[in-house]
């Protein structure tokens, strides 16, 4: 298995790898609400920029992998994400994408054909396609069908992972450079940026820090995984207002294994988890019922919070819309 990611990024990409069963095995002052705010659902639909950019090309850009990528035509355009589909629809030619990979669930790309099986590349299906460009993340894979896709001369632009709130403007402006419209591009950087700083803002002060642990659950795997600093989730919970409790507990790598040791001293107010994953274990009551889970203050105060997917990590053009939906529920309010 690999990840969402949308993530993702590389991080959970590494999470979705593990195959295996994993073993599953204080307190500071929680929210004060008892029960877990309803989770709003993040709009399933991206929002375009007003009007539709012209493309000017040919360009030259320089992909993440350090390749330059020359893109003469970009009017086959297939983004291996659901994070970087999201950022070529926003910028208004998501008429030009004629595929998805499977992390991209959001409305408008929903009957597009698939070109991955499970999260990897298939090269024939891109191929299949004849696309005049292909956007991919540095976890794309395997690497041997991102060959053959560069092989057969078609341009392969290869975009940084997304870790943070930071990584919104380059990934945007990366996307935007190679489809020639820079100018939207810094558009969609703007509101993008205004938005979540308008989020940001009105994210309730409180005297002491809420804790909240982003954990990773497959239950059908037997994966539970505790997030650490290098999760990608830190930025997100720092953004509304509150500690990453596993990065904050010590936990340096992206994930760890769920224990009761580790539970407790991370000792988290509230716990963030990706929707299907909550599905997974069957929702709030088999969340508690995992071992430890009951034992922590968000355990006991049943805080969990819940966010699709396909949006949590993918530090995109509606990241505003996820902390908005994670400051909701962690506050117990309606962030209208």
């Amino acid at each position: 298995m690999r990840p969402l990611r949308t993530r993702l990024t590389g991080a959970l990409l590494t999470v979705l790898a593990l195959t295996a069963a994993t073993a599953c095995g204080g307190s500071n002052a929680a929210p004060s609400a008892k029960q877990p705010a309803a989770a709003p659902r993040t709009a399933d639909r991206v929002e375009p920029l007003s009007g539709t950019p012209a493309p000017r090309l040919p360009v030259t850009v320089t992909s993440a992998d350090g390749r330059k990528v020359r893109v003469a035509e970009a009017k086959r355009v297939v983004p291996l994400s659901g994070s970087l589909s999201e950022i070529v629809f926003t910028l208004g030619l998501g008429d030009r994408v004629v595929a998805r990979d499977v992390t991209a669930t959001f409305a408008q790309a929903a009957k597009l054909p698939l070109v991955t099986r499970g999260h990897d590349v298939s090269a024939e299906s891109v191929l299949s396609l004849r696309p005049d460009l292909v956007v991919a993340e540095e976890s794309s894979g395997p690497a041997e069908a991102t060959d053959q896709i560069r092989a057969a001369g078609v341009p392969v632009l290869v975009v940084a992972p997304a870790q943070g709130l930071d990584d919104v403007a380059p990934r945007i402006r990366a996307v935007a450079g190679a489809l020639g419209v820079a100018e939207a591009g810094e558009r969609l950087v703007e509101r993008s940026e205004d938005r979540i700083a308008a989020v940001r803002k009105r994210v309730p002060r409180q005297g002491t820090e809420p804790r909240v642990a982003f954990l990773y659950l497959r239950g059908s795997a037997s994966v539970y995984l505790i997030g650490g600093r290098r999760s990608g989730a830190t930025s997100l919970i720092e953004a509304a207002g509150a500690v990453d409790a596993g990065a904050e507990s010590g936990l340096t790598k992206d994930f760890t294994a769920i224990t009761d040791e580790a539970l407790a001293k991370a000792a988290p107010d509230a716990i963030l988890v990706m929707r299907k994953g909550l599905d997974s274990v069957g929702g709030v009551d088999g969340l508690v019922a995992l071992p430890g889970v009951a034992q922590t203050p968000a355990g006991m105060d049943r805080r969990i919070v819940s966010v699709e997917d396909g949006v949590l990590l993918s530090y995109g053009p509606r990241t505003d819309q996820v902390l908005k939906s994670v400051v909701a529920q962690l506050y117990g309010k309606d962030d209208r």
